[in-house]
């Protein structure tokens, strides 16, 4: 079960195996010509089966996936968006690509997302639209955001790119907003190297991603290479879309597997004071994309970092605050998210870790703290 006592334990690593390649081969050999979008149909439809949301649109990454979403509801100059403090930047990056305002809202402590009792308070008439994030794979409260988003007529982008298979009330992360965006990055629980997908609720809205997605060309405008306006390059090549449609016939595989070496890591930790895991909260199902443990005190991150490192085990620092960057004004009184960041660490998951390797990470997590 176990390997060997200085083998490498990665934080994250995809999991591809014959049924990938077989459609990853096929689309080699096959997907030229007029099949070169034949497995970008057929990743978009088991996509969108599988959130259960109305329209799929495959997307070279998600921050394409999100800055299209923002360009097809009007964001522009002078608008502002709001966003959670603790995210990462592609969550906020195409907010700026359009020369909006991102407005940074503060966490909870226990979920770790967006708090909706800060969002009101930042609402102006230049307010657009709300990104709540499902930070490694925790829920935010929807039925909330939701309700104020309808309360201010403001559109909701979900970011789910670290959620896929997470469900609030019986509803997959992604599928609940006006939109919904996904990541297939290498370390994502299904991958296609780079990647996204966009979920769009309104047919109409689709058709404005369709020609925004394509440098501008409506393809209902017989005239070859005529463009309407200026668009962008965000496709996903075939090949790719064929590794993301290999994953998808294993997609309940994976996000069940990053559950069990969560609840491994649950065990393996139980019994240190003051610490605190990815929560599910009552009516959600936590994909756990990335097991995560916070002290409830102030802790040597970068020392507990080497040790893991000095044991061949690789780990992550959890997000910065966004505003912390010099890019943007500091916003302080996100209190929780100035304090979070420096107390927690980010867990090695990747779907073939076995549970003597948790336990060798958890077994430097108490060595750690018992020094």
């Amino acid at each position: 079960m176990g390997g060997k006592v200085n083998s490498r334990i990665c934080y994250t690593k995809p999991s591809i195996t014959s049924i990938e390649h077989m459609y990853v081969d096929d689309a080699i050999r096959t997907g030229w010509g007029d099949k070169c979008y034949d497995y970008i149909i057929k990743f978009e439809k088991a996509f969108k089966v599988y959130i259960g949301g109305n329209f799929a649109k495959a997307t070279s990454s998600c921050t394409g996936a999100l800055h299209m979403a923002l360009s097809a509801i009007d964001v522009g100059p002078d608008d502002e968006v709001i966003v959670p403090d603790i995210t990462w930047i592609a969550s906020v990056a195409p907010i700026t690509y359009l020369g909006a305002k991102p407005v940074f809202i503060d966490i909870l402590e226990d979920t770790w997302c967006l708090d909706p009792a800060k969002i009101e308070a930042a609402i102006t008439s230049k307010t657009k639209a709300i990104i709540p994030v499902h930070l490694y794979g925790n829920l935010c409260e929807m039925d909330e955001i939701l309700a104020i988003a309808k309360k201010h007529n403001l559109i909701v982008i979900e970011d789910a790119a670290e959620a896929i298979g997470s469900e609030y009330k019986g509803k997959k992360a992604g599928s609940i907003g006006d939109f919904g965006t996904f990541s297939f990055h290498g370390t994502k629980t299904i991958t296609t190297g780079e990647g996204g997908m966009l979920i769009v609720k309104n047919e109409a809205m689709l058709k404005k991603i369709e020609v925004l997605a394509n440098h501008g060309r409506d393809s209902k405008i017989p005239k070859q290479f005529w463009c309407e306006k200026i668009g962008y390059k965000y496709n996903i090549s075939n090949m790719q879309a064929a590794l993301g449609f290999g994953q998808m016939q294993r997609v309940d595989e994976l996000v069940e597997k990053k559950r069990q070496i969560f609840y491994w890591y649950q065990a393996a930790l139980t019994g240190i004071n003051g610490t605190a895991m990815n929560p599910e909260k009552e009516g959600t199902k936590n994909s756990y994309w990335m097991p995560t443990v916070v002290f409830d005190q102030d802790i040597d991150q970068k020392k507990l970092i080497d040790i893991l490192q000095e044991n061949n085990i690789d780990a992550r620092v959890f997000f910065y605050p966004v505003s912390l960057f010099p890019m943007f004004d500091e916003r302080r009184e996100n209190t929780v998210s100035y304090k979070i960041y420096k107390n927690a660490i980010n867990l090695p998951s990747y779907h073939d870790i076995n549970q003597d390797e948790v336990k060798r990470v958890a077994d430097c997590i108490r060595k750690f703290l018992l020094r």
